[in-house]
């Protein structure tokens, strides 16, 4: 299924919550559509309570509750049948459940990640930073390399990138990142998939001529990829029963329309099993940790030697995910 995380305004401000997307595109609203399905099944006094505990409007904690909420919304599927794309539907209160698009404005799916990690798993990319292969050190094969973001500058499509003043080479990421569902240490590569609840679009934007200067000091990204709003997510997550990154999904970038980069999710020189054990070696993965897969061969300005300008529109795409949409801007 593809997870939202959503805004709608209300009488009473604008709530956060958590939906899954229909066939027909419209947003379900988790919560209150289980609450509907309790009351409508059970005729429930504390249906409500019951949904917000289950199906809470917070992605994390909905993906604590593992299997029980996975559960939980396929039932609320099965039982509202066809009416689950009536945008007339009310829930017990007389709320909407059904929301068209136009009628939410899509936040990242992890609003917060409890962690945000960024690897390198593209030989292609590495190879076009560097003069040859043979300046690629042996380790980066033997394992899957990676910094740590900043999961406070996290935010999702249709947001604006502010232009940061530091930089005048402003550029894209395309990436694909996996959401930690199950927690756990020092696990085993061939259990690796267990613990990853879905995937998502990321796009790590980057300042490159700054980072240039940072890795010319032998140093990882910094402030080349420490910036406000830098971090973008979604515009779903999908989850990992629906999508396997190993398959051959498109990774494509557009620029105003026009296609700058393509790549595969099938490219990955290490997957996201060999990811998620390397990373937990001595340290506990945690449910809502984020990890990045790295920038796909060819999947950056930087590589085709074209640079987004202030006030384009950035769009990274990964079939079977959806698109981020996300304009440049300078303020």
């Amino acid at each position: 299924m593809k997870l939202c995380t959503f805004a709608v305004d209300t009488g009473f401000g604008v709530h956060e919550r958590i939906g899954a997307v229909t066939d027909e595109g419209n947003i379900l609203d988790l919560t209150v559509a289980y609450a509907l399905t309790l009351t409508a099944r059970d005729d429930h006094p504390r249906a409500y309570d019951i949904a917000e505990i289950i199906v809470p409007a917070d992605m994390i904690e909905f993906l604590c509750n593992n299997e029980f909420g996975h559960e939980a919304v396929v039932e609320t599927f099965e039982f509202l049948d066809t009416d689950v794309d009536d945008t007339s539907l009310e829930g017990p209160a007389g709320e909407p459940v059904v929301y068209a698009p136009e009628d939410v404005a899509l936040l990242a799916p992890l609003p917060r990640p409890n962690s945000l990690r960024c690897c390198s798993t593209f030989l292609e990319h590495l190879k076009n930073s560097k003069s040859d292969e043979a300046s690629i050190p042996q380790y980066w094969f033997d394992a899957p390399l990676y910094y740590k973001g900043n999961p406070a500058t996290v935010q999702g499509t249709s947001a604006d990138v502010q232009w940061p003043t530091y930089t005048e080479m402003l550029d894209y990421g395309l990436q694909i990142a996996c959401v930690i569902g199950h927690e756990g240490q020092d696990i085993p590569t061939s259990h690796g998939w267990d613990h990853i609840a879905g995937y998502m679009v990321f796009n790590d934007v980057c300042a490159r001529d700054i980072l240039n200067k940072e890795t010319a000091c032998m140093f990882g990204p910094s402030k080349s990829s420490d910036m406000e709003g830098g971090n973008i997510m979604g515009p779903y997550l999908v989850s990992a029963d629906e999508f396997d990154p190993r398959d051959d999904h498109a990774m494509i970038a557009r620029v105003n329309g026009e296609e700058w980069s393509r790549g595969s999710t099938r490219d990955m020189h290490h997957d996201f099993a060999a990811i998620v054990s390397h990373v937990s070696h001595g340290e506990m993965l945690h449910i809502g940790d984020v990890i990045g897969s790295g920038t796909v061969g060819m999947g950056s300005g930087w590589e085709i030697g074209r640079f987004p300008q202030p006030g384009d529109l950035i769009e990274l795409e990964i079939e079977g995910i959806g698109v981020l949409a996300n304009h440049f801007v300078k303020t």
